[in-house]
């Protein structure tokens, strides 16, 4: 089961994927001076692409004005799934991401919550889904109290401490980097327990199963549309907060 990996950061996306039982081939990443613009790859030879593209644009902490550079990346994933061609592909970002809609795959979008999948953190990320054959992502979660806040790419905790919240080793390091960018590529990375979870999810979805309206992940049965009344309650509030975001246009289907 061979995937492709893009934005891969550090790597936390990619171990858990790896740790499922799938091989994954690091894609170019400007940690280590590479460009996703001047990536090309065949079609036919990876089964999955996964990726986390980088969110500050469409991140609620963003503390300047937007780049340009978040939907700029976005169309680049679009860009090599549709070269690579590949089975199914998933994309981890920030809540506020515009849909990623790809002609000729299916579409599901999960928002998770780190403290779901065993960290101690209420940290949450957001996946979009896409696959040829339909077969969506149905997502275990066990959540667990959380005391520690987000992890965040600007926090100032101990890097021992960032990185256990994470599901690395306390002592994890890459001596060619400064502090602040090792505490900015932890803080990025997706939790492990999670890209552990979502690598599972990938592993055992199955066709013919139907899952929450409100794209939590989880099995509904009989004539239910939501998993609980708080499911019911996110797709009101989602309703009513949406506004047209200036990039959605991009990544909808004609």
């Amino acid at each position: 089961m061979l995937v492709l990996s893009l934005f891969p950061g550090i790597g936390l996306l990619d171990r858990g994927f790896e740790d499922a039982g799938f091989c994954v081939v690091r894609g170019p990443d400007l940690i280590f001076g590479g460009d996703i613009r001047r990536f090309r790859v065949p079609a036919g030879r990876f089964e999955g692409i996964i990726g986390g593209p980088p969110c500050q644009d469409f991140s609620k902490a963003r503390r300047s004005a937007q780049t340009g550079e978040g939907g700029e990346m976005l169309r680049e994933f679009v860009r090599v799934v549709d070269e690579a061609k590949p089975q199914w592909w998933l994309a981890e970002n920030v809540p506020g991401v515009p849909d990623i809609r790809i002609e000729g795959y299916s579409w599901q979008r999960l928002d998770l919550n780190a403290a779901e999948f065993g960290h101690d953190q209420r940290r949450l990320r957001h996946v979009q889904f896409g696959s040829l054959d339909g077969a969506p992502l149905r997502i275990d979660r066990r959540k667990t109290p959380a005391s520690n806040a987000t992890v965040l790419a600007n926090d100032d905790r101990p890097l021992a401490e960032m990185a256990v919240l994470q599901g690395l080793p306390p002592d994890f390091d890459i001596p060619a980097f400064t502090r602040g960018a090792l505490a900015r590529a932890i803080g990025n990375g997706v939790p492990y327990g999670m890209a552990y979870a979502l690598a599972q999810a990938v592993r055992n979805r199955a066709p013919g199963v139907t899952l929450c309206a409100c794209s939590c992940g989880r099995p509904v049965t009989g004539r239910r549309v939501y998993y609980s009344g708080a499911c019911r309650k996110r797709v009101f509030d989602r309703r009513r907060r949406f506004v047209e975001h200036p990039l959605l246009d991009m990544f909808r289907p004609c």
